[in-house]
């Protein structure tokens, strides 16, 4: 079966149901929704039979998906196979690729045709059972969500040998929004990188056999988590996430972007502190220094001696208040800015909580992020300095200023600090020095500069974040450069 796969050809049939829903309107087959986003942005070429079989409405729904998802429809009967090609040939400008038609197992005879004309051939059992075309270019699968796979094992019998097989798994949007970057083709010649989506209606082991190395954003999918003073927290993921964990630990040789133990202290922000007092070691006399921002914790905020201990941490109002839980749960950013000792009496930011300087920093956000050895930035509007702030509040009677941050972070018109003021030489070497400490291959972190002193403080950190300010051309090279040099230190 020589050749890549370069475009996939799915018949309608397969995609639709044999039941309608309560109103009589066709409905797509399981698995179907995982197939389109799966195909969407995997740079391959991708099209839908419209066959004769097919009512005017099951033909209305298809073409509807089609346009949702960028395929390219084609008019099909068993007796226009030639013609059929030629249009695929014209519409895709590409015949030095192979095609793979998806058909099911009933249409016995436009496989035969297919064959004939050299196309690769996966047939869907939908009857578990009849006649089977065995044929060097023709395999069976049962599930839709089998075809990513099937197609990783037919590009990797005629890739390089030194392929990379990535996994990932992660929420459907975030899926999405790697994916339309283009940061997950199902095959890349150039960069010897195959993505494969994990399915979890498939068996993991049949997955992770052809599998070299694991991406995924776990703290997506946890549904609760304790913290305590030990080095592991509590947590509970989803099942497919927990599944995929506990698979892993029978599969070893793959590696894992980043062992999910290596996560642990980016979702607990008390530990993100305690580690951030160690930048102190990179500062030189003389020059900017990086710091995190001062800070207390507290489990209750009616403690009569909290002014008391908010001073002896360097935390003034206004201060910004965070649960410290840093992520995987949805009150993880639910927080406040309180101006008066008085905001934390019934204040609703989950206890425990960190306590943190409000760094007046002219509104400047500078966001970075770490992909392997390679350290790229973004300067964002911010929130506006602690005056400014505190006039807001006061039109609010000098109530706290409650948020959520991934929502409703108030910033302000636009940010006055400049790439000027930033001493890159110094947040590199922070990178660097975080990158040890945390021992995380792609992660980010966020910097505000203090005015008057010029600190550059360090305010948070995350786990596998978008880096969508970096430009495509840029971050996606420099993502698959990380993946792939993590794979070889794995195999030292």
């Amino acid at each position: 079966m020589g050749g890549v796969v370069g475009g996939v050809i799915l018949d309608g049939s397969v995609l639709l149901a044999d039941d309608s829903d309560v109103n009589g309107a066709p409905t797509f087959r399981a698995g179907a929704d995982f197939l389109f986003r799966a195909l969407q942005f995997s740079q391959l070429h991708k099209g839908i039979l419209l066959g004769e079989d097919l009512s005017a409405d099951k033909v209305n729904i298809l073409k509807k998906i089609s346009e949702v998802y960028s395929f390219t429809c084609f008019r099909f009967s068993f007796s226009t196979v030639e013609v059929v090609m030629d249009e695929i040939a014209v519409a895709w400008e590409d015949v030095g690729k192979k095609t793979l038609f998806v058909l099911p197992s009933h249409k016995m005879d436009c496989c035969h045709k297919l064959c004939d004309h050299g196309c690769l051939l996966s047939i869907l059992d939908l009857d578990n059972g009849g006649d089977t075309i065995k044929h060097p270019s023709v395999h069976h699968i049962k599930k839709l969500e089998q075809l990513p796979l099937s197609l990783c094992l037919l590009n990797k019998k005629v890739a390089s040998s030194e392929v990379v097989t990535v996994g990932y798994s992660m929420k459907p949007s975030r899926q999405a929004d790697f994916a339309k970057r283009g940061a997950f083709p199902l095959y890349s010649v150039q960069h010897e990188l195959m993505f494969l989506p994990l399915s979890y209606e498939l068996p993991l082991p049949l997955q992770l056999q052809e599998i070299d190395l694991i991406l995924h954003k776990a703290t997506d999918d946890i549904v609760s988590i304790e913290l305590d003073s030990s080095v592991i927290p509590k947590i509970i993921y989803t099942n497919g996430m927990e599944e995929l964990r506990r698979t892993l630990v029978d599969h070893p040789r793959c590696c894992v972007i980043d062992p999910f133990n290596n996560i642990y202290p980016v979702l607990d922000r008390l530990k993100i502190q305690y580690l951030l007092l160690g930048l102190e070691g990179l500062n030189k006399q003389g020059y900017s220094k990086i710091r995190g921002a001062h800070f207390l914790k507290v489990d209750c905020y009616n403690d009569p001696k909290l002014m008391e201990r908010l001073m002896e941490a360097k935390v003034s109002l206004p201060s910004i208040v965070k649960p410290q839980v840093a992520c995987g749960v949805s009150s993880a950013h639910s927080m406040a800015i309180v101006f008066t000792l008085e905001d934390y009496k019934d204040l609703q930011v989950p206890l425990p909580a960190i306590i943190q300087e409000y760094v007046d920093h002219s509104s400047t956000l500078f966001k970075f992020y770490v992909l392997g050895e390679k350290v790229f930035y973004a300067v964002k509007k911010s929130t506006p300095n602690g005056d400014v702030l505190i006039k807001m509040s006061q039109m609010n009677q000098l109530k706290p200023l409650v948020f959520d941050s991934l929502k409703s972070l108030p910033t302000a018109e636009k940010n006055q600090f400049g790439d000027e003021a930033l001493d890159l030489e110094l947040v590199k070497n922070a990178a660097t020095w975080l990158r040890s400490k945390l021992d995380l291959t792609i992660f980010g972190f966020d910097v505000v500069i203090q005015e008057g002193t010029r600190d550059h403080v360090i305010v948070d950190v995350n786990y596998l974040p978008s880096f969508k300010e970096v430009p495509n051309d840029v971050a996606i090279p420099a993502f698959w450069e990380a993946i792939k040099n993590k794979f070889r230190e794995s195999k030292r």
